[in-house]
């Protein structure tokens, strides 16, 4: 029996916990790597290759659907769950869009998330029920009502600056996160203002909060 590798990827330290002895428990599926934010969960990928990632949608520094996103356009085999509070259209079909083989919400029981591991292990799509009605009737119109239209204006690299900037971080630290310069992070505010027609800080964070992009609870003073 092969047995499939995981990569979790949550914020909070005592949920991954919780996953990784839920799955200790399972003799085909080995969890190989934990990440705490989207950024680390790319770089712990590349690293480890895991056959599935389990992945929160929200975290800090980068969110788990541009995580998602940026993984499975470097690595298009790589197969990911979205485990999230979440079950309004808006998140599931923000999910589908981006590509993700599967979506659990996080009351999920352990039967459902090792259920879910081995059936995009082994290629096929894995959602919640509850979801699958509401992916079949809504993923289309979605796509023809224009309701991406404004997201997907964005570029990967001024989500991530919106991130960034949306949870508080100074121009530096935005700049030392991306490996960018400061003059760099600027230019993309200001496009993401331009672009946006929104014209301060504080409009940003909103916006990043209604897409999604971040949540309250996810924003962080930085001095």
């Amino acid at each position: 029996m092969k047995t499939i590798t995981v990569l979790l990827a949550d914020d909070h330290h005592i949920v991954c916990e919780g996953y990784r002895h839920l799955l200790a428990l399972v003799k085909d599926i080995k969890v190989i790597a934990e990440a705490h934010n989207g950024r680390e969960a790319i770089s712990m990928t590349k690293l480890h290759r895991p056959d599935v990632i389990v992945m929160d949608l929200s975290m800090p520094l980068l969110n788990g659907l541009e995580a998602t996103r940026q993984i499975l356009a470097e690595h298009p085999d790589a197969k990911v769950i979205i485990l999230s509070g979440h079950n309004d259209d808006e998140h599931v079909n923000r999910v589908v869009e981006v590509g993700a083989s599967g979506y659990l919400f996080k009351q999920t029981s352990a039967q459902s998330l090792t259920q879910a591991i081995r059936e995009v292990h082994a290629g096929n799509k894995f959602f919640s029920p509850a979801l699958v009605k509401r992916i079949e009737n809504r993923y289309t119109r979605a796509d023809k009502s224009g309701v991406w239209q404004l997201r997907n204006s964005l570029t990967s690299r001024e989500i991530e600056v919106l991130q960034l900037i949306a949870e508080s971080h100074a121009n530096k630290m935005v700049a030392d996160v991306l490996g960018i310069s400061t003059k760099t992070v600027e230019k993309h505010r200001q496009h993401l203002m331009k672009k946006l027609n929104i014209h301060d800080t504080a409009g940003l964070t909103r916006y990043a909060m209604t897409e999604g992009i971040i949540e309250g609870n996810n924003r962080t003073a930085i001095v």
